[in-house]
């Protein structure tokens, strides 16, 4: 499909999806909202993708988050119902997705790098919920994943104060996996996404599944005990997957994944 405000490619199992508006910082108006529904849309159904990258245009900006002079200047608004960027409100999204942040990750934009699995971040990366500067407030996830990610005490300083925080200062609040410089941040993207491929990707999806929603049962025990009722566990007992690494292993060779 042909794309106005974002890009997308494919190499081998890996989908890269790129914020393609660096004019405005890759800021997101209701279009590109729409777009990135379509591209996860397509991500989430196409059983040969197992991991996607999302990362932004240019070398200044991840996204800068909402295009407020797009909305000032009366502009259509509006998302799908899969939120921000068409991840935010995506919960049935069991692969995994990694943020590369190359540069501003500011209200939605850091939202959006909240709701990926996984933020690998260049040096050069900032990251804030600014919208209490400009009389509004992160309602895209940012509230609620922050505090679920590194704490209520660190995320309320972020999200009291709308401060800026450095890739560095991300990685020790936890919520950055890894910091490389600039011109390697997608080499680091890529290398992330080609070891989650070694594994299964039923086994990815059963993991992640029982990891999300575990997170939301009232205790230890209802999580372990509940997991077996998730969809992509039961799809993990019924795959081939769950055939061929057990005898992969015991060949003493490596598997060779369909993902099904």
């Amino acid at each position: 499909m042909a794309y106005e405000f974002i890009k997308v490619d494919r190499e081998g199992p890996i989908t890269i999806i790129t914020l393609n508006r660096p004019d405005v910082m890759n800021a997101l108006h209701s279009p590109a909202h729409f777009e990135l529904g379509e591209a996860f849309d397509a991500f989430g159904a196409d059983p040969d993708q197992w991991v996607a990258i999302v990362t932004g245009a240019g070398d200044r900006a991840f996204s800068a988050g909402n295009d407020l002079k797009h909305q000032a200047g009366g502009g259509k608004m509006g998302s799908p119902p899969s939120g921000f960027a068409g991840l935010t409100s995506r919960f049935d999204l069991k692969k995994p997705v990694i943020a590369a942040v190359n540069g501003v990750a500011m209200g939605g934009g850091f939202e959006i790098a909240l709701a990926c699995d996984l933020i690998i971040a260049s040096e050069n990366a900032v990251f804030a919920l600014p919208e209490p500067k400009v009389g509004l407030a992160a309602l895209a996830g940012g509230l609620h994943r922050l505090p679920r990610q590194i704490g209520l005490k660190r995320a309320m300083g972020m999200i009291l104060t709308a401060r800026r925080v450095s890739a560095k200062e991300g990685e020790a609040l936890g919520f950055v996996n890894e910091v490389v410089a600039p011109g390697e941040l997608m080499d680091a993207a890529r290398r992330w996404a080609k070891l989650i491929c070694e594994c299964s990707p039923m086994s990815i999806r059963a993991s992640k599944q029982a990891v999300m929603q575990g997170l939301d049962e009232p205790s230890l025990e209802a999580a372990i005990k509940g997991q077996i009722r998730y969809e992509a566990v039961s799809a993990l007992f019924k795959s081939e997957d769950f055939v061929e690494g057990p005898l992969a292993f015991s060949q003493k060779r490596a598997p060779q994944w369909k993902g099904r």
